[in-house]
């Protein structure tokens, strides 16, 4: 499927993947496996900026329970290519000892930037710390790490649209994509 969208180059083409209505839907979905699994517990979903923000605010619109949001952020790409290096570049503001952790990424790729933060939070003595990503990408990974719950696992291609970028553009399309040169 391939639509024309305004912040789209005009020489490049865009395969959609996922539409803003199954990304709704499919959000909703694990919005309430999580609602189920956290009753009680009042979860700290931290989203890692900026790939997973969008992500992690409909998923916690979606989760009908007493919850909060924090915000990390970690940088392991260059352009389009990962250096398998990750930094974190800005930290959570709450305290996590004895908190129950739902980490909030767009994309689960190489695992490296997974595999950073879930032992940075493991140090600092969360309770239990789960994985909800919107997109696994289960062929790249080259560190094994949980995921707990996922909207779709998808292949190699990459991915822009629902907060993920090219470059620091397309993160405003309201759907995932892939975009291709014409």
């Amino acid at each position: 499927m391939t639509e024309h969208h305004p912040v789209i180059q005009a020489d490049s083409a865009l395969r959609i993947l996922f539409t803003p209505e199954q990304i709704q839907e499919r959000v909703g979905e694990m919005g309430l496996e999580l609602a189920r699994d956290y009753d009680g517990k009042r979860p700290l979903f931290v989203a890692v900026l900026k790939g997973a923000c969008m992500f992690q605010c409909d998923l916690a619109r979606a989760t009908p329970i007493d919850l909060e949001l924090d915000f990390l952020a970690v940088c392991s790409y260059v352009g389009t290519q990962s250096d398998h290096k990750v930094h974190l570049i800005m930290d959570l503001r709450s305290d996590i000892r004895g908190r129950h952790v739902v980490l909030c990424e767009g994309v689960v790729d190489s695992g490296s930037s997974v595999s950073f933060i879930l032992d940075l939070l493991k140090s600092r003595g969360a309770a239990s710390i789960k994985v909800a990503t919107l997109l696994d990408k289960a062929p790249c990974r080259k560190i094994p790490v949980p995921v707990d719950y996922k909207g779709w696992t998808i292949g190699a291609e990459f991915v822009i649209g629902y907060g993920m970028d090219a470059g620091e553009r397309y993160r405003n399309l309201p759907f995932v994509g892939v975009l291709e040169e014409a």
